[in-house]
């Protein structure tokens, strides 16, 4: 096995070794500062983190206003007060050593104004800003106004071409790396493109070297690449490590510190993780991001699998062979289907999928009665926590705060599944895991076979890295 040397990054030499953000109170203070005090970068997550009370308990995030914006600007405000707690508390566990670096979706509601807040509120505590899930162009400009380093989060040399282009070559000094994200291995929201086949994975050695060939173009050359996605034992990744092609290499861990003594998730989150087997891990485009994601295929994912499953065109009038009638809503509003989805329909409705749901592309969704209640009530309470949804159709970029588009039951509230997955505890931990979004990496069967973990060993951050350290 190759050594394993510190890379230049963000201004200081630091472990090759980087902890990925995971939002909604996943990637805490408490084991961003203690990844950096073994010597990486630990990532605090700012999307709607946990803020505290007097006594040190974590405050609920309870929404009262009375309209969608009301609760946007509460949102907002738990974001920001939430952010800057982590903060403090990664910069305190670190003790001076490695970097503390800050992640937030460029997708998340006011996405700005919360990077603007926590900058704001934590001046010289944050190292490093990361950003993906979007196309972040005005985060050198952000990064830049407060003096940090910035990492963009990509899934191509394309997408880097462009935010170079369009804004980045305007702030290159202070570019400390671009984070490469396998969009077929790594956990949460991914970047494939729609020329890309989600059930054809792409070795992602090629397309790091197009980005390091891209970089270099632009005087890159000792810019770290972060990979991010698949990555487990380093001795897997050997040919990377001191690669001329590949240049300045650093490696991102993002499923595997979730299965450590400072991570904040439930312990019956832990207790899964070391349960998958290969192929437990769905990628899915379900998310009303309208990205892909990878998470847990659990009951939850395997629900609205079902409800795009049943599911069948309809028109408002009688055309071609939509010609019989079916009466939707308690009201029984007229549609027409064709004769073969009727009967699918009746099948459906003996099965207790009784109700249904329009969807934006003139579809109709069944479910059972209860199912559409919740529905129905999670739309309602929306509260803006993306730029824009499509299962509620927030929008912030427009007057109305609304997309324009029919809300889409086809997907569901991020918001609400994230802070019960993150917060569950007590006799029904468990249950909540199974009907509530679980992101993990595809590599996360990997806990259940690695000797690493023998017995239900869980171990601190700093063993984790030591263990890395080692290759194996």
């Amino acid at each position: 096995m190759k050594a394993i040397n510190a890379v230049r990054m963000g201004g200081v030499d630091v472990l090759p070794l980087v902890e990925g953000g995971k939002g909604v109170s996943v990637s805490t203070g408490a084991s961003a500062g203690a990844w950096a005090a073994a010597g990486g970068a630990g990532t605090v997550s700012i999307v709607n983190a946990d803020s505290y009370d007097e006594a040190g308990h974590p405050v609920p995030q309870i929404y009262h206003g009375r309209t969608r914006r009301e609760r946007h600007e509460e949102l907002v405000d738990y974001a920001i007060r939430g952010g800057i707690a982590q903060v403090k508390i990664a910069h305190e566990t670190a003790g001076g050593k490695g970097r503390v670096h800050a992640n937030i979706l460029w997708e998340m509601g006011s996405a700005e104004r919360v990077i603007e807040g926590v900058l704001e509120g934590t001046k010289g505590l944050i190292n490093g800003l990361t950003c993906g899930a979007g196309m972040p162009y005005r985060l050198a400009e952000l990064a830049t106004r407060h003096g940090v380093y910035y990492y963009p989060i990509v899934s191509s040399a394309r997408a880097f071409n462009a935010l170079w282009k369009r804004a980045y070559y305007k702030s290159a000094e202070l570019l400390g790396g671009v984070v490469y994200e396998d969009p077929w291995r790594a956990g949460g929201h991914n970047g494939l493109s729609n020329t890309e086949n989600p059930l054809n994975p792409e070795d992602p050695y090629p397309r790091v070297a197009a980005l390091r060939k891209l970089m270099r173009g632009f005087g890159l050359d000792t810019t770290p690449i972060i990979m991010a996605g698949g990555v487990w034992w380093l001795e897997e990744w050997e040919n990377w490590i001191d690669n001329p092609e590949l240049g300045p290499i650093v490696f991102q861990f993002g499923t595997r510190p979730l299965l450590t003594q400072e991570s904040p998730i439930p312990q019956a989150w832990k207790d899964r993780l070391l349960t998958l087997k290969e192929g437990d891990v769905y990628l899915n485009r379900f998310s009303p991001t309208g990205f892909y994601s990878s998470a847990v295929n659990n009951s939850f994912l395997q629900d609205l699998r079902g409800r795009s499953e049943r599911q069948v065109a309809f028109s408002p009038e009688p055309v071609g062979t939509h010609e019989v009638a079916y009466g939707v809503g308690a009201r029984k509003r007229e549609v027409f289907v064709t004769a073969d989805d009727l009967a699918r329909i009746k099948t459906w409705e003996a099965e207790g999928f009784t109700e249904a749901l329009r969807t934006p592309d003139s579809t109709l969704v069944f479910v059972t009665p209860d199912s559409a209640r919740e529905i129905v009530a999670d739309q309602v309470a929306c509260m803006g926590c993306l730029s824009e949804c499509k299962f509620s159709n927030w929008s912030q970029h427009t007057p109305t705060f609304s997309n324009g588009h029919r809300a889409d039951p086809r997907s569901f509230c991020i918001q609400k599944t994230l802070q019960a997955v993150a917060h569950a505890s007590g006799p029904g931990a468990a249950e909540v895991m199974d009907h509530n979004l679980m992101f993990g990496g595809t590599n996360a069967w990997r806990f259940a076979t690695d000797p690493f973990y023998a017995n239900g060993f869980v171990p601190t951050v700093k063993q984790l890295i030591e263990r890395i350290m080692t290759g194996r």
